[in-house]
């Protein structure tokens, strides 16, 4: 039975096995073996020049500054065919918001990418909105030709938190809620499943993070166009949000907004648990608090990095995770397709 925003707030105060218990209730019910999926793909970053500067990216960089860049298609296309030469199935390719690319850029890259015979998941909501100010075309138009080019799905970067209130001070450039919103129902009305992700561990208040996950499931029931859902902890070194966090977020706190997270969002399939930001350890737990899914292998990642926070792995070591869990793995592709069990 779905439950009301006051009911997932009194969530935060249960006792930590009893949400347990709640969460994989839900998991079972949705995932009744126990099947525990992951995905091996690399994260491809074109640029990293930024015009929003949000306070909590350590990844950003200004245009004149030393290190900034931007890939050429040939340096993306030589990346994403090493990827495919490893193995990995799916590019996720997402970059800072630049305003002197050109939009014949993004479309090039997608052409050129799928080519190849790789998965392009591709862009995130602020990033299109980029794409419509540059070019004067709505979302609509601007998935028309990204999916012409072959762009497949879309992740669901951007959202942070999906509370104005917190917006306003972490990413005041960056586009509102209902501007994230407005694009992801574009992309799910052309076709394009995505995923929903959440920041948190930041300034936001639990009242913040139940407000983000009413507005994603409430665009849910409106599209079904959602995949999985996804959080992660802020990671405050370098950047300028660090001074305003008083508490940095433990793996207490991530169980237990994964856990809210699977049983509030009770129309979206798959929930996946971030490893990746979490560390392996909290990544098997995370089985047992809802998640039916370890995320992405990650090949290359370079936002968390700059950040000071970086882990790797491989497919044999997802698995073994997996297995000594109590679960079974498997890999799967981006659009939650067995690719074979492990």
């Amino acid at each position: 039975m779905r439950i009301s925003k006051k009911e997932a707030l009194e969530l935060f105060d249960l006792d930590l096995i009893e949400l347990a218990r709640l969460a994989q209730k839900v998991r079972f019910e949705k995932h009744p073996t126990k099947l525990v999926t992951f995905i091996a793909d690399t994260n491809i970053n074109y640029t990293n020049i930024c015009e929003t500067k949000c306070s909590f990216c350590a990844f950003y960089r200004n245009k004149n500054d030393k290190d900034a860049y931007v890939l050429s298609i040939e340096q993306l296309k030589q990346k994403a065919i090493a990827a495919k030469e490893l193995g990995l199935s799916t590019v996720l390719i997402q970059g800072g918001l630049n305003p002197e690319i050109e939009y014949s850029y993004y479309i090039k890259m997608v052409e050129e990418l799928s080519n190849i015979g790789i998965h392009v998941h591709a862009f995130s909501p602020p990033e299109i909105d980029l794409m419509c100010k540059i070019t004067n075309k709505s979302p609509k138009e601007v998935f028309e030709d990204l999916k012409k080019a072959g762009l497949q799905t879309m992740p669901g970067g951007g959202a942070e938190i999906l509370s104005e209130r917190v917006r306003k001070k972490i990413s005041p450039k960056k586009i509102s809620t209902d501007r994230w919103l407005e694009i992801m129902k574009a992309a799910h009305n052309a076709g394009l499943k995505t995923t929903a992700t959440m920041m948190f561990g930041h300034i936001e208040t639990k009242e913040d993070i139940i407000e983000h996950l009413e507005n994603i499931r409430r665009l849910q029931d409106e599209t079904s166009g959602f995949r999985a859902a996804i959080a992660w902890d802020f990671k405050p070194e370098n950047t300028a949000l660090k001074k305003l966090v008083t508490k940095k977020a433990s793996g207490i706190d991530y169980l237990k907004i994964l856990a809210i997270t699977r049983i509030y969002l009770d129309n979206i399939e798959n929930i996946q648990a971030s490893w990746a930001s979490q560390g392996k350890q909290i990544g098997q737990v995370a089985l047992y608090f809802g998640a039916n899914d370890l995320g992405s292998l990650l090949f290359e990642e370079n936002v968390m990095a700059q950040a000071g926070f970086r882990v790797t792995s491989t497919v044999e070591e997802l698995a073994t995770l997996i297995k000594q869990a109590g679960f079974i793995p498997a890999l799967r592709t981006t659009n939650y397709e067995i690719v074979r069990y492990l």
